[in-house]
């Protein structure tokens, strides 16, 4: 079942988009606070386990046990497995790296959903929405300066968990057409909270009451931007509050200033803002021609 989104409250949407990305970058400086002695898979995992015991209290209560069924199974475990893999490298590269540039980085994500668009959903995009892919990739390039002294090998790990969670986003949506969100979102928080309970043994370190408590505030912070998410696409149209989810690199980069007091540099800000009015103008050529012609 899909969920056509209205655009009866456009403000109320990109007030719940601005505030959801607010969160998500708030949750990532939780995550940051405990990569000295946690490993990231662990991390995320205790990220799952809020998630999954919210969204599925949820389903449960208001759907039943029904709420889970699905018609692409296989689909929705492929899904929730890129979900899983964009988390656990998106953590791993800010063991290494700050939390903007980190942040940066991961925004080349509408660039690969627009090439995967292309190879899996056999859209058609314009000369326009092309060029605009290739000059945010230039920005992601200025962030991690490949070939000079200051390029870090870790910067790397946001581009593969851009990758993952494209190959998320374009299963989101083949399955949109089939399953109620809800049901996507309980699938994702089973299938990453199962996968990563079973190998987390395998990097387990005792956590300290201290970094459960921030581990709850991350799992808390983060569902509650998924939600406020969902929250805006059903009040606006997709491409109306995309662009305004560039504003996660900001709230990064403040976050991450108040948190450890660190600021990105002039490389990391423009290519940020290249990286960000190039997305944007992909949304705004999606918004005005759609899949063809764009």
């Amino acid at each position: 079942m899909a969920v056509a989104p209205s655009t009866t409250h456009p403000l109320r949407g990109i007030l719940a988009m601005v505030a959801g990305t607010a969160l998500f970058a708030c949750g990532d400086v939780f995550a940051k606070m405990l990569t000295p002695e946690l490993p990231p898979l662990m991390i995320a995992w205790m990220r799952y386990i809020v998630f999954a015991v919210l969204i599925l209290g949820f389903l449960l209560a208001t759907r039943g046990v029904q709420g889970f069924a699905s018609r692409r199974p296989g689909l929705q475990i492929v899904r929730g497995l890129g979900m899983l893999g964009s988390a656990v490298f998106f953590m791993s590269g800010i063991v290494f790296l700050p939390v903007a540039d980190a942040t940066a980085i991961f925004f080349i994500l509408p660039i690969l959903l627009t090439a995967f668009a292309v190879v899996f959903l056999h859209e058609v995009v314009g000369w326009r929405r092309w060029a605009a892919a290739v000059i945010g990739f230039c920005g992601v390039l200025i962030v991690m300066r490949p070939g000079t002294d200051a390029f870090r090998i870790a910067s790397l790990f946001p581009v593969l968990a851009a990758t993952s969670w494209a190959i998320a986003g374009t299963i989101t949506r083949y399955v949109s057409a089939r399953d109620a969100p809800v049901t996507t979102l309980a699938w994702s928080a089973l299938v990453g909270f199962v996968i990563a309970s079973f190998a987390v043994p395998f990097f387990w370190v005792a956590p300290q009451a201290d970094q459960l408590w921030v581990a709850l505030a991350m799992g808390l912070v983060s569902s509650a931007g998924h939600g406020l998410v969902v929250l805006a696409l059903r009040d606006a149209s997709a491409s109306l509050v995309a662009p305004y989810a560039y504003g996660q690199i900001v709230w990064a980069g403040a976050l991450a200033f108040i948190a450890f007091g660190t600021l990105p540099d002039r490389y990391t800000i423009l290519g940020a803002c290249v990286i960000a009015g190039a997305g944007i103008y992909i949304s705004y050529r999606e918004r005005r021609g759609g899949q063809a012609g764009a």
